[in-house]
């Protein structure tokens, strides 16, 4: 048995910088808890790059990065091939799939082959890639995140695709949904961050009810806290939106800005994510004259982040479903009063309608003006509403009691591996790759 002795983790994530999406945000808090907790935490992963606290090490696995800016889809030169995962990671690109949680899996088992004995446990962020498939064999115990099923944003970008190439297009991009599928399902641990991402891991995935756990997250409350020195900016709604994607709502906020603006005038919004040039909110904005009334705010710093969020009278989850939601527990953090719809997890996080926030449903832009307009209109359940988020966050919700959980189950999977998990020769590797610390 481990006992109580610091654990050395190999954290896994393909796609890891937190300005991309909350498995970022993830990885960078965990590991930074973790850490503090004495454990040796190591984040393995791919581009882009994940950024890393003090007392963390990254070790670089490269992609090809078929993605990156300003190039996205981009073909490589042949000198850039180094082996049959990178033609395999081409080959998917071009017929319209998204390779990078197989290929990243694949990587990441031919290296931790390499390190044999170095980790007493491997934690994968959702990638879910058959190359993580029989670790233990390799005297690695496996603990997997998934923080919700992808199959729940397929289904919500199929439901809006305009028409059947669209549709097909959604498919062939989602066809790693399969692969997922059948992973999970043979996962002797699941964590996953709320109940109903539970529910839906179960019913989407076939993962076996006894194989998944409940770890919530939460907000770094050190970070994210009051600061009655921050001026209030009259009118500001924040919100945060890393991709324009149906299940992140942000359609129905600026249908619903365009409504509150009519008895508020001052209303605007900013949004913490890339101005989209085309689709549903591009065009909104336009056909509602907004396009000065909404900002876009993108690869802010943490402390620029925490003080939009202070500084604003409101915050705002309109997403259509969330598997937790990290920005309403941060904006409850900063005493920020919250407006959140009722889907996914969010309820668990934001609280009781008309005591930590205003719940209204999801995709109902009427709802969510007439939530807005009060909220704007009084200042006495703004705090009220910013107070109470605070404390509900201080007792469930912190980084602190997400890393003490899960190394609760790290343990429970190095127990039930047996010795095989604590072979004990390190195997030296020949080249290793680059590390950070």
């Amino acid at each position: 048995m481990t006992g109580d002795r610091p654990l050395r983790i190999a954290l896994l994530t393909y796609k890891g910088n937190p300005f991309c999406g909350g498995q970022g945000v993830y990885v960078r808090h965990l590991s930074r808890e973790l850490a503090r907790l004495g454990h040796h935490v190591e984040v393995i992963g791919a581009q882009p790059y994940p950024v890393l606290d003090d007392g963390v090490t990254l070790t670089e696995l490269p992609s090809l990065d078929l993605y990156r800016q300003p190039d996205p889809f981009r073909t490589p030169a042949r000198g850039e091939y180094r082996d049959w995962i990178d033609a395999l990671e081409v080959a998917t690109m071009w017929t319209g799939g998204f390779p990078e949680p197989l290929t990243f899996s694949l990587r990441a088992r031919r290296h931790l082959a390499a390190r044999r004995g170095q980790f007493d446990v491997v934690h994968d962020n959702q990638t879910l890639g058959y190359g993580l498939l029989g670790l233990h064999r390799v005297g690695f115990p496996l603990v997997t995140t998934i923080h919700h099923p992808i199959t729940v944003d397929r289904r919500l970008e199929l439901d809006a695709a305009p028409d059947w190439r669209r549709r097909a297009s959604v498919r062939r991009w989602y066809g790693f949904t399969r692969m997922q599928k059948r992973v999970a399902g043979r996962l002797p641990s699941v964590l996953t961050v709320s109940g109903s991402s539970r529910r839906e891991i179960m019913d989407d995935l076939g993962v076996r009810a006894d194989r998944v756990h409940v770890v919530p997250i939460g907000a770094d409350a050190r970070l994210f806290a009051p600061d009655p020195a921050v001026p209030e900016v009259p009118g500001r709604i924040v919100t945060t939106s890393s991709a324009d994607v149906p299940l992140k709502g942000l359609v129905h906020l600026v249908e619903a800005l365009a409504k509150v603006r009519t008895e508020q005038p001052d209303a605007h919004l900013v949004v913490v994510g890339k101005r989209p040039e085309e689709g549903p909110v591009a065009a909104a904005m336009t056909r509602y004259g907004l396009e000065e009334a909404v900002r876009f705010v993108k690869g802010i710093s943490d402390a620029e982040l925490v003080d939009l969020i202070r500084g604003a009278q409101i915050a705002c989850v309109p997403s259509l479903y969330e598997g937790f939601s990290l920005p309403a527990a941060e904006a409850m953090a900063t005493g920020t009063a919250l407006v959140a719809t009722t889907g996914g997890a969010i309820p668990e996080v934001a609280g009781p309608d008309g005591e930590t926030c205003l719940a209204v449903p999801p995709g109902d832009s009427q709802a969510l003006a007439a939530a807005l307009t009060r909220l704007l209109g009084d200042d006495e359940l703004r705090r009220r509403l910013g107070a109470a988020g605070r404390d509900r966050v201080l007792s469930r919700f912190t980084w602190e009691q997400a890393a003490r959980g899960t190394a609760d189950h790290y343990r429970t999977a190095i127990a039930e591996q047996g010795p095989a998990a604590r072979r004990a020769a390190p195997v030296p590797v020949a080249a290793p790759p680059r590390q950070f610390t």
